[in-house]
């Protein structure tokens, strides 16, 4: 006999007992604790915890079950959640002229390495919807040109909205998005949103970074995933990684190996935070891997 499973996942200031009081709250209504995992910063003073646990006394409904977390979240200001282990969280996926990131997001999915839905893919171009229809996943072509006005920008964003609110959707992944989204957007998606991009920031702005890096001759290439927030660039981080290259390189060799740490570099934020892996602390997160 199988039993439904959860996470559980929560945050407060560290203090003592907080592991004996939730573990005593799942034994109290017939859970069982598969993984647990716990860090207390000492910086924030603030303690973090995972618990994926299986609920294995029948006679414990699931409401039941959330309302007493709940009132253990109150008594104890706790910032919790409770996650149905088997949901699939749904994605919408951004993108726009590059499509690196989009393809291997797609293919994860597709082969089940990715436990999402992916109701829409949301882009300012037209050069994937046929990679789209090849998932049969609705594309959305939002155009915006060259210089639109604020005003132009904020329509194209209410339509983002309502599709987001149309499909319920948990997260919004930036993959290679190259339009700057509006501080009301971002404040919207606060938690939600993760976008990627080469790691040379704050150096190698804008067009080419990788021919930027070139010609200074870098030795190492990476990508950074993290929350987007209204500063560009510069939300929590979530994953790093990079690759060593060196003088005989080509640009075009360097491109090549940049995309590959984007994908991966992405697909693992993803990952993480449709397992319910990553909490915020502050301007930084907690992985729990």
């Amino acid at each position: 006999m199988t039993h439904p499973e959860y996470i559980l996942t929560l945050s407060c200031h560290d203090q003592r007992g907080i592991v004996l009081r939730v573990a005593g709250f799942l034994a109290e209504h017939g859970c069982n604790i598969i993984d647990s995992a716990q860090f207390g910063d000492p910086e924030s003073q603030l303690f973090f915890m995972r618990v994926h646990f299986a609920l294995e006394d029948s006679a414990v409904l699931e409401a039941d079950l959330r309302g007493a977390f709940a009132t253990l979240c109150e008594a104890n200001a706790m910032r919790g959640q409770l996650h149905d282990a088997a949901a699939k969280p749904r994605v919408l996926i951004m993108v726009s002229k590059i499509g690196h990131c989009l393809n291997d997001l797609l293919f994860r999915y597709k082969s089940g390495l990715l436990p999402v839905e992916i109701p829409a893919i949301v882009s300012n171009h037209m050069e994937f919807y046929q990679l789209a229809a090849s998932y049969n996943i609705p594309f959305h072509h939002l155009p915006l040109a060259t210089g639109a006005s604020n005003e132009a920008r904020l329509t194209q964003e209410a339509r983002i909205i309502e599709l987001l609110d149309m499909h319920k959707v948990d997260l919004v992944v930036l993959a290679r998005y190259m339009q700057i989204l509006s501080p009301g957007l971002c404040n919207a998606l606060q938690g939600r949103a993760i976008n990627i991009h080469h790691s040379f920031l704050p150096s190698f702005k804008g067009a080419r970074p990788y021919a930027q890096a070139h010609t200074r001759g870098v030795k190492l290439i990476g990508a950074t995933a993290h929350f987007v927030t209204g500063e560009l660039d510069e939300g929590p981080i979530i994953e790093q990684d990079v690759e060593r290259v060196d003088h005989a390189m080509t640009i075009e060799e360097l491109t090549a190996i940049g995309r590959d740490v984007e994908c991966v570099v992405l697909a693992r934020a993803v990952k993480w935070f449709v397992e319910h892996r990553i909490l915020q602390n502050g301007d930084r997160t907690v992985v729990f891997k």
